[in-house]
C-alpha cells in the first residue's frame, strides 16, 4: 500500500511494526488486526465508489491506533499519529488530511460536509452490526470485555445510549448499496441487544459513552 508513495522500506517496515504492536495489546478484544482486515474487506467491496482507495485504506490502518476505553478522545489521538507518521513517511499533504478527517468523523459515524470518503469508511466499519446473528453477538460480547473495567450498571447505560442513537437515524448506512444489504439485519441486531441489556441478567450478549464503539 505504502510503496506507490516510494516510501523507504525501512521507514514503512517500522510503522507498520508499531500499528501492529498497538492493535495486539492485551486490552483489545474487537478492535484488533482481526477488525482492521474485515474494514479492508469491506472496503475492497466499495471501491468502485471512490477513486481514494490507498486513502481509505490508511484510515483502516489508523483509525483504532490509539485505543483507550477509559478516554474521550481517542480519534483525535489516533488522527494526530497519524498525521505524524504518515507525514514523516513523506505521504502527500491532501492525502494525509483526508485520512485524518476519516478517523475523526468515526468519533460520532457521521461523515462531515458529506465526504463521500468517510461515507464509505464510515459504512464499512458498522458493516459488522449486519452480520448474521452469531457473529454479531461474539462482536457484542468483545466490545463488553474492552470495558470489563466498568460497573454492569454503567456498561449497560453507555452502550444502551450508543445503540439508541444508531436506531434513532434515518438510516444506519450512507451507501444505498449497504443499505439494501445489511439495514434491516444491523437495526434487528441492534434491537436484539437492546433487549438483552434492557433484561440485564449480568448482561453477556450470549446468555457515558466515553467510546461503547460501534
Amino acid at each position: 500500500m505504502l510503496q506507490q508513495f516510494q516510501v523507504s522500506p525501512k521507514a514503512g517496515c517500522q510503522l507498520l511494526l508499531d500499528v501492529v504492536q498497538a492493535y495486539s495489546s492485551g486490552n483489545r478484544f474487537y478492535h484488533t488486526l482481526e477488525h482492521v482486515q474485515a474494514v479492508l474487506n469491506s472496503l475492497e467491496s466499495l471501491k468502485h465508489h471512490t477513486e481514494n482507495l490507498p486513502a481509505l485504506q490508511l484510515a483502516a490502518w489508523f483509525h483504532d491506533v490509539i485505543y483507550d476505553t477509559r478516554a474521550k478522545d481517542n480519534e483525535e489521538k489516533s488522527a494526530a499519529y497519524t498525521v505524524t507518521a504518515l507525514n514523516q513517511l513523506g505521504i502527500p499533504t491532501d492525502m494525509i488530511d483526508n485520512v485524518a478527517q476519516i478517523i475523526l468523523d468515526t468519533k460520532h459515524h457521521q461523515a462531515t460536509g458529506n465526504n463521500r470518503d468517510s461515507q464509505i469508511f464510515l459504512d464499512a466499519d458498522l458493516a459488522i452490526l449486519g452480520a448474521d446473528d452469531t457473529e454479531y453477538r461474539f462482536y457484542a460480547q468483545k466490545i463488553q470485555r474492552e470495558y470489563s473495567w466498568m460497573s454492569r450498571e454503567q456498561y449497560r447505560e453507555g452502550r444502551t445510549a450508543i445503540l439508541q442513537q444508531l436506531l434513532a437515524r434515518e438510516t444506519i448506512y450512507h451507501l444505498p448499496e449497504m443499505a439494501a444489504k445489511l439495514e434491516e439485519k444491523a437495526r434487528r441486531n441492534i434491537r436484539e441487544e437492546l433487549d438483552m441489556l434492557g433484561l440485564d441478567m449480568g448482561y453477556c450478549p450470549f446468555s457515558k459513552r466515553r467510546e461503547f464503539a460501534a
